[in-house]
């Protein structure tokens, strides 16, 4: 079978399938061009993960598709729907991924606490004449022991996030469409093994009041909808800070920066962006903002666990 990583793939996962007696293809074939590509090569299987769209255009446009896999979470990118009425099987990899995007909102949220991000950015242009102000400016920051965090989705990644918060010594709560009033978390400590941890779920107006941290694991809502606009924003306390490494597009960016700007809530920290790749340059300037392009899942080991799984579904999916 011919095989397009339109976006890239891990070496192991590559040699995996190469393996599988597949040709890889991993030339980045831009948008415009992907179409003609696909039908002059006959390709079979396409890889790609959040760059590449495969909408309704390129599946009714190349016939020789057989399957297109998402490396990662969520499959927004992807016309799920027409692809199953063509016959063309969707897969993503959402479990791969889950423990290198909780780090992130862990490092996030201590950036955010301690001032690293600003501090780590002032420090090469003034610190040498400015130490001792800048020290004053950035000398005011608070522990993650003891404060709440309120999880919005409690998937793999919200519950792998609750079991580092946990390890913090934070207080977790969570919002979850369970209809459950509570919920343990599976979460492996070093020399113990796994253990359970009970975590209550509460309706999102009540955890988004009592968080001082809120951090949203949502997949991208129906018609692009907000999970977190003005109503919501004006219900946080103003010491709040919320992140958000799931969808561009599930807080209100707008709202967002008139929320910062009249000084209702701390910050925000942001991986995902309405327009990627071009987000809005005043979310990206903002002073109350802590950026990052995206980088969720982009860690050595989630690739190459990616790589791993996407060349375990295909080996599953040849043998039909």
């Amino acid at each position: 079978m011919k095989i397009l990583a339109n976006d890239g793939i891990d070496a192991a996962g590559k040699a995996a399938l190469l393996q599988q007696g597949h040709e890889v293809l991993t030339e980045t074939i831009a948008q415009v061009e992907l179409i003609d590509f696909i039908n002059a090569h006959q390709v079979e299987g396409l890889l790609v993960r959040s760059a590449t769209q495969v909408k309704r255009d390129v599946l009714e446009a190349c016939p020789s598709l057989k399957w297109v896999g998402r490396g990662g979470v969520g499959i927004d990118n992807i016309d799920a729907t027409y692809a199953k009425e063509k016959g063309i099987v969707v897969f993503n990899t959402p479990a791969a991924s889950s423990l290198s995007v909780a780090e992130l909102v862990m490092s996030m949220l201590f950036a955010a606490a301690r001032f690293t991000y600003t501090a780590g950015g002032s420090m090469p242009n003034s610190g040498a004449e400015q130490f001792a102000s800048l020290k004053k400016q950035f000398s005011k920051g608070i522990e993650l022991k003891g404060k709440t965090l309120a999880i919005i989705g409690l998937g793999r990644i919200g519950r792998s996030l609750a079991g580092y918060a946990l390890g913090c010594g934070m207080k977790v709560i969570a919002v979850d469409r369970s209809g459950e009033a509570s919920t343990e978390i599976d979460w492996e400590i070093q020399g113990l093994g796994v253990v359970k941890i009970p975590v209550a779920i509460l309706p999102l107006e009540e955890a988004i009041a009592q968080a001082d941290f809120i951090s949203l694991h949502v997949p991208k809502q129906p018609n692009g909808e907000a999970v977190i606009s003005a109503r919501e924003l004006g219900m946080m306390k103003k010491s709040a800070w919320i992140v958000n490494s799931s969808r561009g597009g599930v807080i209100h960016e707008e709202d967002l920066l008139v929320a910062l700007n009249n000084h209702q809530i701390a910050g925000a920290c942001l991986d995902v962006f309405v327009g990627e790749p071009k987000p809005n340059a005043d979310l990206l300037k903002h002073p109350k903002i802590i950026a990052t392009p995206h980088i969720g899942a982009s860690t050595a080991e989630a690739q190459e666990r990616i790589g791993l799984e996407i060349a375990e579904i295909v080996a599953q999916l040849t043998m039909k």
